[in-house]
């Protein structure tokens, strides 16, 4: 029996370029933008099955699908495929990797994006727009290496990634090139890509996805003992509040660090950061 996580996010998935496209209306968007968040989240959820579809199709017994975008409630569950579960909502234990306590087998990534910083990749960031890097040991990294490093506090590997071209490149140079990729758009620069065409795309994933679960030799990251953590905000005022957190201290003028001893440590101080940082900063 295989048991697969989805780990949904919303910047890598196919057509989406802008931000309006992923921001849910309760953020204020206008009504023009709210049209192009609903197709967007309907690709998403298109993705989603493309993925489960071919998880199913290589013989997994079970396949969880995790919202994790912004207020992780994006999904369009009556469109989901029906043989998955689902799980929504924020503050979660494990944010957008929730559901690895289900005892899976193995990690997809679907609709993921580049870490910040990075040129020519479509809404490019790490967690939050302020952010500027995130470091392991001295190793850059975005989302795709934090979520990687909880699974593998799990034993759980990442057996595949899809979004644009900087996002699959960038998670297969920290988790492994046996992680399958699926390219679905090219980035000419943060708000501009060539893409697919969504069935292509959609097509692709769920060939993917199959060949994942049969034939991926992916590997659990192995999280380092200790591990520095550093993180690089965009303000010195952002790193003023984190130290305020215990075991927080300045590493440079807008950058904080700790030591985390396991990634379950890491993700639950490295959010309780973020969580600090969130500062007003003009009057």
């Amino acid at each position: 029996m295989v048991k697969i996580l989805i780990s949904a996010d919303m910047e890598g998935v196919c057509g989406v370029t802008s931000w309006v496209q992923v921001m849910p209306p309760e953020l204020g968007q206008t009504p023009s933008s709210t049209v192009e968040y609903e197709r967007a989240r309907l690709r998403l959820t298109k993705e989603v099955n493309a993925a489960a579809e071919g998880a199913f199709a290589a013989g997994a017994s079970e396949v969880i699908v995790n919202d994790s975008h912004d207020g992780m409630r994006n999904l369009v569950p009556e469109e989901l495929y029906e043989g998955v579960r689902f799980i929504t909502g924020n503050d979660k234990e494990l944010g957008m990797v929730q559901g690895l306590q289900e005892g899976v087998d193995g990690l997809f990534f679907v609709g993921y994006h580049a870490k910040a910083g990075t040129p020519a990749a479509p809404l490019a960031h790490t967690w939050t727009g302020y952010v500027q890097d995130v470091r392991l040991n001295g190793q850059s990294t975005g989302e795709f290496g934090l979520n990687a490093a909880i699974a593998g506090h799990f034993d759980v590997s990442v057996l595949l990634v899809t979004g644009d071209d900087k996002a699959v490149a960038q998670c297969q140079a920290f988790s492994g090139e046996a992680v399958v990729g699926v390219v679905v758009k090219e980035g000419y620069s943060t708000f501009s890509a060539i893409h697919l065409h969504p069935h292509k795309a959609q097509q692709l994933i769920r060939e993917a996805a199959e060949q994942a679960v049969k034939t991926s030799q992916a590997k659990p990251w192995t999280f380092p003992t200790p591990c520095a953590v550093e993180v690089d905000f965009d303000h010195q005022t952002r790193a003023d509040q984190c130290l305020y957190l215990p075991g927080v201290s300045r590493v440079g003028e807008r950058s904080i660090g700790f030591s985390a001893s396991d990634a379950l440590g890491m993700n639950q101080l490295f959010r309780a950061m973020i969580k600090a940082s969130r500062v007003q900063m003009s009057p």
